[in-house]
């Protein structure tokens, strides 16, 4: 191992515990803090969204399936008739 080599890993060392330090500093936990803040109201507006297309999903089909069950009364009625 080289003189270069040893250099490169204590420079290494050297910012990976000042990134430490700036990572746990009051400031960094603030922006951490604002950017969860933020997170977790985008959750909230996301999952307000999810209710409202499930609630339209859910009408869409109750739709869709009252249309089939008249056609089908319409089929059988139809079918039923013999003076076609």
């Amino acid at each position: 191992m080289g003189w270069k080599n040893l250099g490169v890993f204590a420079l290494g060392t050297l910012f990976g515990l000042e990134g430490i330090k700036l990572l746990s500093s009051k400031d960094a936990k603030k922006v951490y803090t604002h950017c969860t803040a933020g997170v977790l109201r985008a959750k909230d507006s996301v999952l307000d969204q999810v209710a409202v297309l499930q609630e339209n999903c859910s009408d869409i089909y109750a739709e869709a399936k009252e249309i089939n069950e008249e056609r089908a009364a319409k089929d059988r009625e139809e079918a039923d008739d013999p003076v076609q």
